[in-house]
């Protein structure tokens, strides 16, 4: 670290105490936070506190009641007795959150069903959702697939915040606040089994070193067996191999000014993750070359065709292991008046993955991973006002540069050139092809061609970003907010294509393409398998956006506001290999960079407490246009394995939501949330087409709209879907559950249930009949006996044993496989937890 940069964390600061404690009582808790929380916490709750929870989701420590944000707020109770352990589980309770992840790397945050585009991750883009750990920018969402470990709460604002939080964030922002180190001695463990092999144990250790100086010590492992069985190597795949550690010191120098500084480890090192048969649909290919007369050709037939019977006979290996760290230093010191914060971060992520991704078990693709390494530097500084007069204030700087390095590489294996190449005119299930010579025929065309990608990016921004709230008259808050922002981003792509057998033997770049094929050293069909690609992409922007808040304190039990925000989403490059030119002699290089999002934001809200606060209600309406919408993408062409980047003309996203708990009784609690999200392209005139509408000869009209087609016929170019859905967003979604307790010897004996409902949605792109997840519903429950310092529960997850797809994907080359992702199924266990 730099002495400049020691300097500022020296004047740095907030207020003396850590902000954001959840406090509860017997009254309901603040909007969406779950009605599940400790009960024996709220029994023993002063009656002062007057049931809320605190948060600092405008980086100060406020009532979410008064907070003019549609804002989600789950404590750390919560989270332990319901097992929502990670993201991906705690999302079941929040209907505005949704969480895909087809593996660590390739995961996504979207709430209202905006974020980052739904498919596979394109490192040269921004995510739409800021992910913060303890104040700290996280830019790589893998690291939402961990465990929680030693959680005091999770904040999930809804709508752009980007004149609040250091990082551009237009759909929203998810921060998770753990555990302070304390000054009194603490010790908690927490041990789990169940089945699939099921342990995981979790501890933590809290206390002083001195009179100014507290540490926290927490760690997490955990280990399961697979949900899916290999029967070709006969391992099972989808297991949970975790290992998290994070430490915690802090120096309390006086009531005025303390630095935490706090470091990090995690290791995830599962056999995952794995897409297989779930379906085949007719595109336009020629019958003799879609999936079903392929693998007649093979004699090849997967390990079954019901993907829930979970057996898979991949013949490439699985994994998606990732390590993640860092350290931080947060300086706080009150000035009086204000509060002066500096958050100075340094991070590293190592991914190393390895993908069947043809996902069949034949030697189609043997090889498809790019193991990337990230680091990340951030300094954010921030001045906010204290107290609560007439006008308060937050403005902030902040920087942060990030470089990641990416060794990709693809082989193609024996089955490669049949499955790939055209046979011609054969026989249904025909072996052969329609000429002895033809390359299809030939092993060695294809056989251990192999692609090798050398990926860079260096990524750096810096904003300056302010809000105000003035009140300038009692109980209505005008709050404007500005934000100046500089983005600055460059990258190197290469992909250099080789294969070494008996009848081949060459190095293709892409500046000896040409001399190659007019040599007859390499074929047409290896160079459009596999592309020999090098561009260096680049974008830089300066951007002002800004929002401004109307709200209203009609009595102290209900609030209302209106918001209008001005946007943005910073524009980004093409990391992953471009599409072809329309000659197919060369790479499209208008599709190197894709140009910012530009986001209109209106919402209206209303937050709600009555029957003595028993009951609350909170309700929010939004209206949310983009232009140049940031789109994955895929034309359908063999190389392009992984998708590129895209602007949409325009995305329209409009719904309302609702966030209900209530507490009839002491021993009785329970909540109802619901989100409607209508999210449409309004504008997609030149978008891919559906894998229907894929494989045939490109000399139809683009701009179609008409779904249908015939095997064997032609293909539009592109496809109009202006008015169809986005990808991965129910039009309905809901959660519901509660709790009930009855006292019982020195404790409390309780029984729980959470359940969540979503409606169907597209899993591709572009709208596919043969994509569609239907609706399911998922129901946990628990029954347990807890007092102070002991939990003790079982669990179960999955009650109904419901077979769901997570996520759908269409294998490459338009062969008509679906594939899919199934959710985990009935899971069951035991939880002890122990305070000392």
């Amino acid at each position: 670290m730099s002495l400049a940069s020691l300097s500022l964390l020296l004047l740095a600061s907030t207020a003396p105490a850590p902000a954001g404690v959840l406090r509860d009582d017997p009254a309901p808790a603040a909007a969406n936070a779950s009605a599940n929380a400790n009960a024996d916490e709220q029994e023993k709750a002063k009656p002062q506190d007057g049931g809320e929870i605190v948060v600092t989701a405008r980086r100060r420590e406020e009532k979410a009641q008064d907070v003019p944000i549609a804002i989600s707020v789950i404590g750390g109770a919560t989270i332990e007795n319901t097992g929502a352990t990670n993201l991906n589980r705690l999302q079941t309770s929040l209907p505005a959150v949704q969480f895909y992840s087809s593996n660590p790397r390739n995961s996504a945050i979207n709430i209202r069903g905006l974020g980052a585009p739904f498919g596979l991750t394109n490192d040269g883009i921004e995510q739409g959702v800021g992910f913060y750990l303890d104040q700290v920018y996280i830019g790589r969402i893998g690291a939402s697939t961990f465990d929680f470990v030693d959680v005091e709460r999770v904040e999930v604002l809804r709508g752009p915040q980007g004149t609040l939080y250091g990082k551009n964030t237009t759909a929203g922002a998810i921060n998770i606040t753990t555990r302070a180190p304390s000054f009194t001695p603490e010790t908690k463990v927490e041990l789990s089994v169940g089945n699939y092999d099921l342990i995981s144990a979790k501890a933590s250790v809290s206390g002083p070193l001195s009179d100014k100086l507290a540490i926290r010590i927490s760690s997490a492992l955990t280990s399961r067996e697979g949900t899916i069985e290999n029967v070709r190597t006969g391992e099972d795949l989808h297991k949970q191999r975790t290992s998290s550690f994070r430490g915690q010191l802090l120096w309390k120098v006086n009531d005025d000014l303390d630095f935490t500084l706090a470091g990090d480890w995690n290791l995830q090192n599962p056999l995952c993750c794995v897409q297989y048969y779930a379906r085949v649909g007719a595109t336009q290919r020629p019958i003799s070359r879609q999936y079903t007369a392929l693998a007649a050709a093979f004699g090849y037939a997967p390990a079954s065709t019901d993907p829930f019977d979970r057996k898979v006979d991949l013949d490439a290996q699985i994994n998606s292991r990732q390590e993640i760290g860092g350290a931080s230093l947060v300086a706080n010191w009150n000035l009086g008046p204000a509060t002066l914060t500096s958050v100075s971060a340094w991070r590293y992520w190592d991914w190393q993955p390895k993908n069947d991704r043809d996902f069949i078990g034949l030697p189609i693709t043997t090889v498809s991973q790019n193991p990337s390494q990230q680091k990340q530097f951030s300094q954010e500084l921030r001045l906010s006002s204290n107290g609560d007069g007439r006008l308060d204030f937050t403005i902030g700087a902040f920087f942060f540069h990030q470089t990641i390095d990416t060794q990709g590489s693809q082989v193609q294996g024996a089955a490669a050139s049949r499955w790939l190449l055209n046979p011609g005119n054969v026989p249904i299930g025909a072996t052969g092809c329609a000429t002895a010579t033809a390359a299809a025929c030939n092993p060695l065309v294809l056989n251990g061609l192999t692609s090798t990608n050398t990926i860079n990016f260096d990524n750096t921004s810096f904003a300056l970003f302010g809000k105000l709230n003035w009140e300038p008259v009692d109980g209505f808050h005008i709050q404007p907010g500005l934000r100046l922002n500089y983005d600055k981003k460059s990258g190197f792509y290469e992909s250099v294509v080789s294969i070494s057998n008996a009848r081949y033997n060459f190095v293709a770049t892409a500046a000896n393409v040409a001399a190659l094929l007019a040599n007859g050293t390499a074929t047409a069909d290896q160079l459009n398998t596999l592309a020999p690609q090098r561009y260096s992409p680049k974008f830089s922007d300066w951007n002002v956006s800004g929002d401004i808040t109307l709200s209203y304190d009609f009595s102290p039990d209900v609030h209302g506001y209106a918001t209008y925000a001005r946007s943005f989403k910073s524009g980004g490059i093409n990391l992953s290999g471009l599409p072809l030119n329309s000659t197919s002699t060369g790479v499209d290089l208008s599709t190197q960079t894709v140009k910012p999002e530009k986001v209109d934001h209106f919402e209206i809200g209303l937050k709600t407490q009555f029957l003595d606060r028993k009951v609350t209600f909170n309700t929010a309406a939004f209206w949310t246009e983009i232009r140049d919408y940031q789109a994955t993408v895929n034309n359908n062409a063999i190389n392009v394995i992984r998708g590129y980047l895209a602007n949409a003309g325009k995305v329209r996203v409009k719904g309302f939501e609702w966030d209900l708990s209530a507490r009839p009784t002491q021993n009785v609690n329970f909540y109802f949330n619901g989100a409607y999200t209508d999210a449409k392209y309004a504008d997609f005139k030149n978008a891919p087409c559906p894998p229907e509408l894929s494989g045939g000869t490109a000399t139809a009209p683009g701009g179609v709209t008409d779904p249908a087609g015939t095997p064997g016929g032609r293909s539009p170019a592109y496809c109009d879907i202006s008015g169809q859905v986005l990808p991965g967003i129910s039009k309905w979604s809901l959660s519901w559950g509660g709790e009930i307790r009855q006292p019982a010897r020195d404790g409390t004996v309780y029984l729980g249930y959470d359940g969540n409902w979503r409606s169907k949605f597209s899993s591709n792109p572009s709208p596919s009949a043969y994509t569609w997840i239907d609706a399911y519903s998922l129901s946990n429950v628990r029954l347990g006996w807890r007092r102070a310092d002991l939990n003790i529960y079982g669990w179960v997850r999955n009650v109904f044993d419901k077979q769901y797809f997570e996520l759908l994907s269409v294998q490459s080359g338009s062969t008509g496989l679906i594939v899919g992702q199934p959710g985990d199924p009935r899971t069951y266990g035991l939880t002890i937890s122990k305070s000392f």
